[in-house]
């Protein structure tokens, strides 16, 4: 009899259980993987349509050689290797969340670090501001882009207005917007599969001319660019600033690191996204020497083209064409869904107004669909298109989004290593300063384009900013008269037990941000209907820093005396509040649902020219209050059971 099984035996079963478990460790992998391609790298993946056309066109005044060519090539090729592959893959990515990554990720972080400093809450609120900007170009830029491929096919040149462009991209901009509701769940699984082909599909374009003029390899070598910007002063400014077109997008990378984790999206990129690009841009750079050289030799004045689309075969072109407006379709889509998780984070974080947030699938929790926010997108989109008509003359609008983004993050990176990875303050400067001054560079040679375009980003970003900078001011004025004028729970609670009111039955629930203080319901209700439930829950629910929270650590009771019990729920400012469902599924409350009624404090808000803050904010603040989610929507509390009591607050 064996007390052990032999060793033969033993080593034949784990090896098939290691078996199993690694093939399908090995599968979620590349699921993750290719989904992360079509999600993540969507943005970064359609710059090739018109990144090096932009950059090259800058150059255009000073006339266009083999130098200008090599060296705009180099440029960005560094830009991928040091913004992209150093500063995102290598370095950001480490500096995540419990596995969430992006601007707010990061400002949660930093706020934790320092106690809710305003200048982290600041950089965190700009950085999200200008996302917005961001989230306002990309659809229209991508897709027109894209479509204007149209005209590179034969005899279509000239049939097709720019009118046509414009009508046909709006188009497609529009009834993505209008499916957004529906949700993309079941479409969402042929992103990854359309944008594998398509980073396919332009590496291998690369490829092919990559043999036109194989000196074209030359532009590795980064001396070539930092000469190209010696040598031709603001022009080089300039180009560098479209560049930069080469890397937007590079911030979805820890964006959707909650949704992908580290692994699959640093596959994604080393694997394909990265050797792909890189192919395509060298064999632009490689079409456009061997079209320069051939023009030189015929005594033919060179001008600048739509390279990529031209690259293609005529025959092969339309497909070109068609899987170069899905793959930008699927890179808008991705930046809609990255607006409306910014904006369900930032209204966590308390840095917007409540606004009704949909869930568009049972099964995927993080497909969001925000109907403000996705009309409030379509609308600048389409401002965009017609006043820009073309993608070359919205492309200067493009770059101070991201890399005004790109300074916010990169600043708030340096806050994380300094006061929550306790960093000594030299080693941490010494580490960010490198990145930071990469992001000023950029964003300084981008300042430089406000006339052309560049101001579009920085208004919207402006005017979210105030609208956060003026909804964080009036709530905290709000928090800190109804404390001014507050009675401690605890004292009204012995009160109430010395001099007891009449009794009725069920359960109470009284929502209140200041668990400590006497909700303003409980008090209305005591005075106006001299009542007491025989059972009050004084309910607070707080939202943490972290995306989620462990079902363990959701809710907690705690007695004040015989006739009140405090409850805090807390949730991740990832995760959609389910206050009832909460409550009631621990056991810790009575679920007697049909018994229960929440009240909820509700003041109406009028402005004042001596109190709380500037008159013309208050108008402001008041109009954000008013048309902010109900709380009981938002907490998913049925109306049916809820009752309201207020009074009137000047501001």
């Amino acid at each position: 009899m064996w007390l052990v099984p032999p060793p033969e035996m033993n080593c034949g079963t784990s090896m098939i259980d290691r078996q199993d478990t690694g093939k399908a460790k090995k599968a979620q992998l590349s699921a993750l993987t290719i989904g992360a391609i079509g999600v993540v790298f969507g943005d970064i993946g359609t710059s090739p349509l018109y990144a090096f056309r932009e950059a090259l066109n800058q150059t255009a005044t000073g006339g266009i050689g083999a130098a200008e060519i090599q060296g705009v090539l180099s440029l960005m090729i560094w830009a991928l290797i040091l913004v992209v592959t150093v500063k995102y893959v290598a370095f950001l990515m480490r500096a995540d969340n419990n596995g969430e990554g992006g601007v707010l990720s990061l400002m949660a972080l930093a706020k934790r670090a320092t106690g809710g400093s305003r200048s982290v809450i600041a950089l965190g609120a700009i950085g999200a501001a200008l996302f917005y900007g961001d989230a306002i170009i990309t659809p229209a830029l991508s897709v027109l882009s894209a479509v204007e491929g149209l005209r590179t096919l034969p005899g279509l040149d000239t049939a097709l207005s720019e009118r046509s462009i414009m009508n046909i991209a709006l188009a497609i901009l529009v009834g993505l917007f209008a499916i957004q509701s529906r949700g993309t769940a079941k479409v969402s699984r042929l992103f990854g599969p359309v944008c594998a082909i398509w980073f396919v599909t332009i590496g291998g374009l690369g490829l092919i001319h990559l043999f036109d003029e194989p000196a074209i390899l030359l532009a590795f070598n980064p001396s070539l660019g930092v000469n190209f910007l010696l040598q031709h002063g603001v022009t080089g400014l300039f180009v560098l600033g479209a560049v930069f077109l080469t890397v937007t997008g590079a911030e979805a990378l820890t964006a959707d690191m909650g949704h992908f984790g580290r692994l699959p999206i640093r596959l994604g990129w080393f694997l394909l996204v990265f050797p792909s690009l890189v192919l395509n841009y060298l064999g632009q750079g490689a079409f456009a020497l061997a079209e320069l050289r051939a023009a030189k030799a015929a005594g033919q004045s060179f001008a600048n083209a739509d390279w990529f689309f031209l690259m293609a075969q005529e025959d092969f072109r339309p497909w070109v064409v068609i899987i170069a407006t899905l793959a930008t379709i699927i890179a808008s889509q991705a930046v809609i869904t990255g607006a409306y998780s910014l904006t369900q984070q930032a209204i966590s974080l308390g840095l917007l107004p409540r606004l009704k947030i949909l869930q568009t699938s049972e099964e995927h929790f993080g497909q969001i669909y925000v109907p403000v926010i996705n009309w409030l997108l379509l609308a600048g989109v389409a401002v965009l298109i017609v006043q820009f008509r073309t993608s070359t003359s919205m492309a200067a609008a493009y770059g101070i989004a991201v890399t005004g983004t790109m300074v916010a993050t990169t600043c708030l990176a340096f806050v994380v290593l300094w006061k929550l990875w306790n960093w000594r303050l030299w080693y941490a400067a010494a580490f960010i300063a490198p990145f930071l001054l990469l992001d000023l560079f950029f964003f300084g040679a981008n300042i430089l384009r406000v006339v052309e375009g560049g101001w579009v980003p920085l208004v919207i970003a402006a005017i979210i900013a105030a609208l956060i900078q003026i909804w964080v001011k009036g709530k905290a004025f709000l928090a800190n008269q109804a404390h001014r004028d507050s009675i401690a729970m605890t004292d009204l609670a012995k009160a109430l037990s010395a001099r007891p009111p009449r009794r009725v039955e069920g359960t109470a629930v009284f929502l209140t941000s200041e668990p400590d203080v006497a909700p303003v319901a409980l008090l209305h209700n005591l005075k106006h209907n001299r009542i007491l439930h025989s059972r009050n829950i004084v309910l607070t629910v707080r939202t943490v820093t972290r995306p989620r929270v462990d079902e363990n650590d959701r809710i907690a009771v705690s007695p004040i005396d015989e006739n009140f019990s405090r409850v805090d729920i807390t949730y991740g400012y990832m995760e959609v509040a389910d206050v009832p469902s909460d409550l009631y599924r621990t056991g810790k409350v009575p679920s007697d649902r049909g018994g229960t009624s929440f009240f909820v404090g509700r003041n109406m808000l009028s402005p004042s020219h001596d109190v709380g803050m500037p008159f013309w904010q208050d108008l402001i603040f008041i109009f954000l209050h008013r048309n902010a989610s109900d709380p009981t929507v938002y907490y998913n509390i049925p109306i049916n059971r809820v009752i309201e009591m207020g009074s009137r607050v000047e501001v």
